[in-house]
Parts: structure tokens; sequence; C-alpha cells
């Protein structure tokens, strides 16, 4: 076997996992009204299991419902009428051999969401309007270690001692709840900056009295919760403590107070999953979920250094893609167990491909953060470059075709190897063509790009799986009606892209201008000063690359913040890649004419003069609807997809070419 370490089974108590590759704890917020398990809510975490994870953990699951939810359509552990949807959750990951876990959590005084004794919720967020006060005579309040006046979410009381003592129950409670339902492991939730966290930090809990200021009296919380636990599951249950080794920020404890902290649990519980971060601290939850820009398991380091201390077995989790890499760190005693989020939606079957030595299709995560994207916005969850996530229930049913037709590809960028690759696997004769000489589209010039590196290998890994299919690739090939008529195509998918807007601005056609694309492909032609007129994905990530070269930039934009489809964790990601030295930004500026020696721009200061060596253009994309258009009447069936119809994000083209695919 070429991974033998990771794929050794590991025995813990009455758990026996298969390998040692858990699918960390992620949330599920697509929920009905009444916020119990859906269907749909099932087959994401079953799916996991079926591709071979040792383990799968329910996120976000809440231990007390009045004062610990952070979000309105969690999990309630307290709410028995979530038997049905929990055990089936349980089931459908114990059935395929995997072991079930649920991540207990409370979210102290991080609730954004209190209730009511006569069982009304009430939104913390809902504060920011002045007009609105909380109701504290009828108990809705926020509660933390200490006072703190004005915190996140408002006014944060002492919790007392008495409610302490009853989270602590309910910690319990909630754990022999997930064992009644099924579970074969529990996960505390104790990092990240939620309440158990909140209690063993030295910068948050400065209590004076048995729950606060000394290291044993901020511990006494978190064992108190293991040992409720223990004593409502038993000594053969295996409890899993998820915590931050370091919080990796200017204000939070570093890894030697996570190695305390270790060391504290070491034997009193049965993993110990070292994360790292703060979720409520924007600079800090990008070492939590680490972005594209950084480099691939940043966080191994916490958790091999707390291994060498501990003898409970450890668990590593963040930006983890390899298997090579995984074998390494277990091999190399940095850790027991590696735990993967956005890979396990990149690919769910990456542990039995891992293991099938199909390593080189493993789909690896881009750490684009579309998933938690989608999971913002609309509370369901999506991957750029997997179109079955958010669709599992669909993606199982089996789509027979009727009859066999032959399909026509124009284009061989993302949507076109999407749709050409989902179209022959249902068993149509596919002909695909590209204009130029390789497949990837207008995004093969940022093969360059050190941060982009998982972009090219998608791109490449596409163009594989159609090599190794029997669709008819020609590139070299444009198509054009006549072609496409010579064809005799039953379907068309029109994937012709997309080419760069260049804006009407005066001197725009000087030597010293140039198009972002162009300049992605040949980061040479770029002089030391460089100008960036575009503060989209485009010219932010091409100012952070050309910043990584010693360049000096400065970004131009309009508008008055940098304008991205980006919405939570990919945004903070970018807002801390340009806090770089060396890039400098102007918002609510427009140029008005290009010169020699840099741009002349305008904004409410008046006019002003910024020089550079080079001028990059990065003000969107054209889609080609006309060439699109034109073989409308080529083929009984004609399908305009990607950027051709409106440039957007990678998951928009793929979900759209694999979903139409499936249609025909």
């Amino acid at each position: 076997m070429k991974y033998p370490k990771l794929f050794e089974p590991l025995a813990i108590g009455s758990a026996v996992f298969r390998n040692r590759i858990f699918a960390s704890p992620q949330g599920y917020y697509n929920v009905a009204k009444d916020n119990l398990p859906s269907l749909d809510e099932i087959a994401y975490y079953e799916r996991k299991a079926r591709g071979g994870f040792a383990s799968v953990t329910v996120g976000d699951c809440i231990v007390e419902d009045s004062t610990g939810t952070h979000y309105p359509f969690l999990i309630r552990m307290e709410d028995r009428s979530t038997l049905p949807g929990l055990a089936a959750i349980a089931d459908g990951v114990s059935r395929h051999g995997a072991v079930a876990s649920a991540e207990l959590s409370h979210a102290g005084m991080y609730a954004r969401f209190v209730k009511y004794p006569d069982g009304s919720v009430y939104g913390a967020d809902s504060m920011k309007n002045a007009n609105a006060q909380r109701d504290t005579t009828q108990g809705g309040n926020l509660y933390g270690p200490v006072y703190i006046e004005n915190g996140k979410y408002g006014e944060v009381l002492e919790m007392p001692e008495e409610m302490i003592l009853r989270i602590i129950d309910k910690f319990g409670a909630a754990a022999a709840w997930a064992k009644t339902c099924g579970f074969g492991m529990v996960t505390v939730h104790g990092g990240h900056g939620w309440l158990l966290s909140q209690f063993m930090s030295p910068t948050v809990n400065t209590r004076t009295d048995r729950w606060g200021g000394s290291f044993e009296n901020r511990m006494r919380l978190p064992l108190a919760v293991i040992e409720s636990i223990r004593k409502n599951v038993g000594r053969n249950f295996p409890i899993e403590y998820r915590f931050s080794g370091s919080e990796a920020s200017e204000v939070g404890y570093d890894i030697d107070y996570g190695v305390k902290f270790a060391e504290a649990i070491d034997g009193k519980v049965d993993i110990i999953h070292v994360s790292a971060g703060d979720h409520e601290d924007d600079r800090s939850i990008v070492v939590t979920h680490p972005s594209m820009f950084m480099e691939d398991g940043i966080n191994v380091k916490y958790a091999a250094e707390i291994k060498r201390r501990v003898k409970t077995p450890v668990a590593t989790v963040g930006a983890l893609t390899d298997p090579e890499m995984m074998e390494d760190i277990i091999a190399s005693s940095k850790a027991d167990i590696v735990e993967l989020g956005r890979q396990s939606l990149a690919d769910p079957d990456f542990p039995l491909k891992a293991r099938t030595g199909r390593e080189d299709d493993i789909n690896k995560c881009m750490r684009c953060n579309t998933c938690f994207e989608y999971t913002g916005s609309i509370r369901s969850l999506r991957c750029a470059i997997n179109p079955e996530i958010g669709f599992e229930r669909d993606a199982q049913i089996p789509r027979p075709i009727s009859e066999r037709k032959r399909v026509l590809v124009a284009g061989g960028g993302i949507a076109g190897m999407q749709a050409a690759l989902t179209a022959s696997k249902r068993g149509h004769e596919v002909i695909l063509c590209e204009k130029t000489d390789k497949l990837g589209g207008i995004l093969r010039c940022e093969a360059n790009v050190p941060f982009k590196k998982h972009l090219h290998e998608y791109l490449d890994r596409q163009a594989a799986r159609i090599a190794q299919t029997a669709i008819d690739l020609r590139l070299n090939t444009e198509v054009t009606p006549e072609l496409a008529k010579s064809l005799k195509p039953d379907v068309i998918f029109a994937a012709l892209g997309a080419v760069p807007y260049i804006p009407p601005i005066p001197g725009i056609d000087g030597a010293n201008v140039i198009e972002a694309t162009e300049l992605y492909a040949s980061p040479e032609k770029a002089g030391a000063k460089v100008i960036v007129i575009g503060g989209g994905l485009v010219g932010i990530e091409l100012s952070v690359y050309l910043n990584s070269l010693g360049k000096t930039v400065t970004i131009i934009e309009a508008l008055p913040n940098l304008v991205t489809d980006d919405a939570g964790m990919h945004l903070l990601a970018h807002d801390e890649a340009v806090r770089a030295p060396g890039i400098t930004i102007l918002r609510e500026t427009t140029v008005t004419e290009i010169t020699p020696s840099g741009v002349i721009c305008k904004n409410d200061n008046g006019e002003l003069t910024v020089s550079a060596d080079t001028v990059v253009i990065a003000v969107g994309q054209t889609p080609l609807r006309s060439a699109a258009f034109a073989l409308y009447d080529c083929a009984p069936e004609v399908y305009q997809i990607g950027d051709s119809v409106t440039p957007s994000r990678i998951v928009t083209a793929t979900s759209q070419a694999y979903t139409i695919a499936r249609d025909i």
C-alpha cells in the first residue's frame, strides 16, 4: 500500500476507525423552520462515509438552546424531536463503515441568538438598530466568563455559578443524547473562541472566583465538561476534544499555552484535535480556515508540538489536500489523525481514491471558500469544483439516457470540460473543440501563480480525465456555424467564454499598458511600480501576486470598496492579503487618463497623478455572446453555458455544465 500509515486502522474504546482520515466538523444550515435534520442533510453526511472517511462529524450541535446558540438554524440537542433525524444521520454514516460523531458546542458571549423563558428567540444582531433594546426582564442576556460592557454582540453578563453548573450538565446530557441517537463518538468544541475557549483564555477569563484567574481555575470548566460527558457515556465511548493549539493573533494565546492546555486534558479524552485561531477575530479566522494565500498544512506545526508532549492520539486539521503529505505527517509522528473539512467537499471520495492508487484523480480543494460564501448567503453548501455538493440526493439518482446523442461542446474551458465529461459519462458521443492548443480556457494564464497551484492542478486533472475517455478532442479547432452544421450534432454546448473588457480611457493604447491576463502569463513584463485599474477579484489577486514578486502596486477602484463576488471567509482572506506592505488602495477614484509615466485620476479630493512603470487593465470580461448566438440553429438542442452567458465564478460554470449535461 502506498500510504500504509494513513490507512492503518485505529481502535479507541468501542470504536474502530478504518483509517486515519476524518471528516472534520461541518455544520449543515439548509434546514427547515423547525431545525430538524432533513433528507438532504442526511445525504450530505452519508456521502462522506461512502467515500471512505473513518469518521464523519456533524458540526454545531448546541448543548443549551437558551444561552448558547450562535445561529438560529442549528441542531438543538435539548430538543428530543431531533431523534429520528439524528438517528438517520448516525445510521447513514455508520452503515457505510464510518464512525458518526456529534460536535457539542456552546457559543458563550458570542451567542447571537438567545431564547426567552417564553420560548421566543431574540437575535443579538438586531441590537445594531439604535431603536432596539434587549428585554433583560425576560432573561434574554448574553453570558460569558466576565462582564463586558460592549461585546461584539452587545452587553455580556458574567455567567453565575449556577448557570455554569447547569451548562456542564447540559454537555453531559447532549453527549448521552448523541449516544442514544446512534453516534459512536462526540467531539467537544473547545476552540475557536466559543464558550470553553473563553473560559480557558488567560486574556478573556479574568474572574476572581474558582472559575477563573489561575490556570487551574481556568481549566475547571473544560475539565468538568469532560467529566460530565464521561459519566454520561461511559469509559469506552470515545471523546474527541477540539481546541485551538494557538489563537494565532496578537491578543490571543500562543502554542506554549496550547501545549499546557493539552497536557491538562491528556488521558482524560481519547483524541486531542488541534485546530487554530479564533472564529470571532477576522484576522485570526483565516488561520482557522487557511486561505489560498497560505501554504498547505500550515497548522500542522501546532499539532506536532502538542504531539511531542502528550500520550493521547492527536489530530491535525487545516489546508490538507495531498495524501503524500498526510502520510508523512503520521509517519513522522506530527499527528496520529488528519481531519479534512473543505477537502471533504472538493472530493468526498478522497480516502477511497488514495487507498486504491487513484490519487491523481483526487479533486484537491483550491481554498477559494465558495463553500463558505454559499453557506453564508443561502445557507446551502456548494463547491467550485464538485457540482454534486448541495445536491447529494439528486446526484445519487441514476440518469439513464433514453437515446445516445451526438454532443458538440464548443470551448474547452471550465464549463466546456465539465459538460463534455458529464455527457460522456452518461453514454453520449461527445466531440470537444477548443480553438487553442490546450484545454483550460482563460484561467490557464494563472499557471505560475503559487497560490493558484490547486486551480492549475484541477485544470490538468480535468484535461487528463478527458484524455482517458472516448471524447473526440479537437484542439486548435474553432467552432463556426459551418463546422457545427457539418458535424450534424444533436446537442451543442456553446461554452465559448469571454474576453477582457478594455475601457475607453485616453492613453490605453500606450506601450506601458497591459491587460491583466497577459501580465499573469508574463509577469516579467511588469516594471517595479505597477498600477492596477480595477479592484475586483482579478485585480486583487494579480496585485497580491505582483507584490510577492517584489513589485510595488497601487490598486485604483472607482467604487467605495474593493468589489468581488466573494463573501465571508474569502473576502476576509483578500482583505488580509492586500494589507501586505507594498500594496496601496485608492477607493472611489476614477482614472481619467493614462500617461507614459502613470495615470491621472480624480476623486473627492480632486485630481491626482499616480506614477508607475506599468499600468494594468483589470476591469472585467465581455462574454462572447454573439459567437454563441451564431450557433443557435446548428442543432436541435443548443445550450449556452459558462462565461459566454455572463462572466462569473467557477462554481457557476461547473454547476451549470454538469446539470444540463445530466438533463440531455
